[in-house]
């Protein structure tokens, strides 16, 4: 009885199993690469906060600081919201008229790389 709703059509002719299979794709889509930009990301800031080099080190100390202290969803809200302001307007205005999927996949995907990040770095 509650599979039977999965195979019923939407209102513009789709089935509600593909609405669920493509958020299913772009879910494991937006994970494999953040956590791909995490660990590329991770090791370098470990690198760097083993550095010789103090401000290599600082740096990279203070990056793992900042992001593994502010919340996550402070962060999505901040690049979701905020960072296509801070942009040229050119750049800006371009970012938030990117359509569904890809106007919420960038914001998402910077995020989570950048939260990822730092637990990786160790």
């Amino acid at each position: 009885m509650i599979m039977n709703i999965l195979f019923e059509t939407t209102a513009d002719g789709d089935l509600y199993i593909n609405w669920l299979l493509s958020g299913l794709y772009w879910t494991l889509g937006l994970a494999l690469s953040a956590a791909c930009l995490a660990f590329i990301l991770g090791v370098s800031v470990g690198i760097a906060r083993n550095s010789r080099n103090l401000l290599v080190a600082i740096l990279g100390r203070l990056y793992v600081q900042v992001f593994r202290n502010v919340p996550l969803i402070v962060q999505m809200f901040l690049w979701y919201f905020v960072a296509p302001d801070l942009l040229p307007s050119t750049w800006g205005d371009a970012v938030k008229q990117l359509g569904p999927p890809w106007g919420s996949f960038w914001p998402a995907l910077i995020c989570l790389s950048l939260y990822t990040g730092p637990p990786v770095s160790g």
